[in-house]
């Protein structure tokens, strides 16, 4: 075999081993990729159980509220019906955390909106009645929904920003290519419906 022949195998070997190295390095970064992108994609859908929880928290509060409200019979019934329907048409909407959609996000917003505008109503009116005003239990039932309705905004914020983490994973290049292949899709934004993703003013009622 003369040098000739001996420097070509050379050559081929050392392209060979070249393109094993590079086919190992976009392996491994295939894979690192992938893990990284199931983790956030993870996260989104652990982020959209807590705003869920949270308005399933709310929920909860509703028939307390009521209940301790038409034990006053001079009470707007159909305030009370109105909150009602509306809290009944929210948590018959279901969302699939693990196939997120705008559709079905928009939906449950829609949704959990109506039940806002129905609180927001509620709690106007009940300023009207002084005695329901002063009942202690009722004081602490609006108090705990202050509460919720923070948490329910702190939620909300934190799940989109998760959904930004995610999408910017699987937007940007390279990683777009990836995501493509491997089936990650884009995660939808929470958009409240406009003057839904304000809060009841509920503390206002107590500083008259």
């Amino acid at each position: 075999m003369n040098n000739a022949k001996i420097a070509g195998l050379g050559c081929g070997a050392l392209a060979g081993i070249g393109a094993l190295a590079v086919i190992i390095i976009l392996a491994i970064y295939g894979i690192t990729w992938n893990n990284t992108a199931v983790a956030k994609s993870e996260a989104v859908q652990s982020q959209w159980a807590n705003v869920e929880s949270s308005y399933q928290r709310r929920s909860d509060l509703i028939p307390n509220i009521v209940a301790t409200a038409k034990q006053y019979a001079e009470f707007e019934q159909e305030t009370l019906t109105g909150v009602i329907e509306a809290r009944a048409k929210a948590t018959s909407v279901n969302v699939d955390a693990s196939n997120l959609t705008a559709e079905q996000i928009q939906a449950f917003s829609e949704a959990q909106g109506a039940v806002s505008s129905g609180l927001g109503r509620l709690l106007a009116t009940y300023e009207n009645y002084p005695n329901l005003k002063a009942n202690e239990n009722f004081k602490e039932l609006i108090n705990e929904l202050e509460r919720t309705e923070n948490r329910i905004n702190v939620e909300r914020n934190r799940y989109n920003d998760t959904v930004q983490v995610y999408n910017l994973q699987i937007k940007k290049f390279p990683g777009s290519i990836l995501a493509s292949f491997l089936g990650f899709d884009e995660s939808p934004y929470f958009k409240a419906d406009e003057g839904a993703q304000n809060a009841p003013k509920v503390g206002d009622l107590f500083n008259n």
